[in-house]
C-alpha cells in the first residue's frame, strides 16, 4: 500500500540461489535486542478468555488463539492449496500478476515500494471471491474449477499431503474466509467486552459484512543467508485485526514487545503451534479503541532449513467507515487519542506516512495530556 512505484517482481527463483544479491540484502535487522518472552495463548472456550484477551492486547498487542473452533483440517488444507499455488511456474503464476493500481493478485507484498531493497518472499492477494484468481490461473478449464464448490471438505484432508487437485482451492479458500470473518467478529468483541464496552455499541456484524474479506497468501523460500535477508519488513498493519495461520515447522513471525519492567522494546519471535492462529491489532483498533490497546510492530524472517508459508486475513471495515474513537470511551481527563477521518483517508495517508501514520494523527489534545503527564 504505497504511493510509490510499484516495485517490479523478482528477477530471480529465489529457491534456486547460493547466495543473496545485493538488491536484497539487509544491513540493519538486528535493530532492537531479540527477547525470549512468550506471546500469551489465549483459550476461546474458556470462561476468562475475554480477560485474557484484554490484557495480551494491552501488553503486547498480539496473542496466539485456540478453542477458535476453526478445525485443524480446514488449516491443513488452506496451507496445501496456498504451497500449490506458490509451486505453479513463474509464468502461470504471472497470468494473475497484481496490475498498477490493484491490491490483489501476485506479486511482491504491497509495503516493498517503501524500502531500497527487497523481501526474500512472494505474496498473493485475494479480495472478495477467488473466482476472478482462478480464471487467470487456469483459463482453459475455470467452470470445471468451481465444480467442487459444494463438495464437502471433511472428505479429503490428510495431515501433511501436497493436495494437488487444482479443483479444491476455491471451496477451501471461501470456506476459511466465512470461517475466519465470524471468528474476527468474536475476537472484536471480546476485546470491547474486555475494556468495559457492551459488544453492542459498534455493529461489528454489520461492518464486517460489508467489507470485502482480504487474504494474503504468503511464500517465504529457504535463504543462502538468512541473516542478511528479510521475508517481510517491519510494519503496522492498518486492519482491526489480523488473523494469521503459520506453516508448521520452522518459526518466521516476529513482533516488537514494547519497553516495559522486563527491559527494552525486543523482537520475540512467534512459533507456530499446531491448531492456533495468531492475532495481531491493528492500526484501527488503536484509533477506535483510543489508545488503549496499541497495533503491533511485526516482521517476516527467513530461514535456511525450510520454505514456509503464511495466510493472514485482514479484518477491515467497509468504504463508508469513519475511522474515529468510540464516543463511550472518550470523557474529562481522555481526549479523542486520533483525529477522525474516513477510511479512504485514512488509507490514502498510510500510503504515504507508513509506519509514522498513527504518530501524525495523533490529535492536538492528547498530545498536551501526554507531555503533561510525562514532565
Amino acid at each position: 500500500m504505497s504511493s510509490l512505484t510499484a516495485r517490479p517482481l523478482h528477477q530471480f527463483e529465489l529457491n534456486t540461489l547460493s547466495h543473496v544479491p545485493d538488491d536484497y540484502a539487509w544491513s540493519a535487522l538486528n535493530d532492537l535486542p531479540h527477547g525470549d518472552d512468550v506471546v500469551p495463548v489465549v483459550d476461546l472456550a474458556s470462561p476468562d478468555a475475554v480477560g485474557h484477551i484484554g490484557r495480551a492486547c494491552k501488553e503486547w498487542g498480539a496473542f496466539q488463539v485456540t478453542g477458535h473452533g476453526i478445525p485443524i483440517h480446514l488449516l491443513d488444507r488452506v496451507e496445501a492449496q496456498t504451497r500449490l499455488l506458490f509451486s505453479l511456474p513463474a509464468a502461470r503464476k504471472l497470468k494473475a500478476a497484481r496490475g498498477p493500481g490493484s491490491l490483489s493478485g501476485y506479486g511482491l507484498a504491497n509495503t516493498s515500494s517503501f524500502y531500497s531493497n527487497i523481501f526474500w518472499s512472494e505474496g498473493f492477494t485475494i479480495i472478495g471471491s477467488p473466482r476472478d484468481d482462478a480464471r487467470k490461473l487456469w483459463p482453459e478449464d475455470h467452470d470445471e474449477y468451481w465444480y467442487v464448490h459444494a463438495c464437502r471438505l471433511s472428505n479429503s484432508c490428510t495431515r501433511g499431503r501436497l493436495i494437488t487437485s487444482r479443483f479444491s482451492c476455491s471451496c477451501v479458500m471461501e470456506e476459511y474466509n466465512r470461517r475466519i470473518r465470524d471468528l474476527s467478529g468474536r475476537l472484536l468483541r471480546a476485546m470491547m467486552v474486555s475494556l468495559g464496552l457492551h459488544q453492542d455499541d459498534m455493529d461489528w456484524a454489520g461492518l464486517l459484512g460489508e467489507a470485502d474479506p482480504v487474504l494474503q497468501l504468503n511464500y517465504y523460500p529457504v535463504c543462502p543467508e538468512p541473516d542478511r535477508a528479510i521475508g517481510i519488513a517491519h510494519h503496522t498493519d492498518s486492519s482491526f485485526i489480523t488473523i494469521l495461520h503459520q506453516s508448521g515447522g520452522e518459526s518466521g513471525l516476529q513482533l516488537v514487545h514494547r519497553e516495559d519492567a522486563a527491559g527494552p522494546a525486543r523482537w520475540v519471535t512467534v512459533p507456530p503451534r499446531r491448531g492456533a492462529l495468531v492475532v495481531n491489532v491493528g492500526d484501527l483498533c488503536e484509533i477506535v479503541f483510543n489508545g488503549r490497546i496499541r497495533s503491533v510492530m511485526h516482521r517476516a524472517i527467513v530461514n535456511r532449513a525450510q520454505t514456509r508459508v503464511s495466510v493472514a486475513f485482514f479484518c477491515g471495515p467497509p468504504r463508508r467507515f469513519n475511522v474515529a474513537p468510540i464516543e463511550k470511551l472518550i470523557g474529562p481527563g481522555e481526549p479523542p487519542a486520533y483525529r477522525a477521518m474516513s477510511w479512504p483517508e485514512f488509507l490514502s495517508l498510510k500510503r504515504k506516512l507508513y509506519n509514522k501514520t498513527l504518530e501524525y494523527l495523533r490529535s492536538p489534545e492528547e498530545e498536551a495530556v501526554h507531555h503533561e503527564n510525562s514532565a
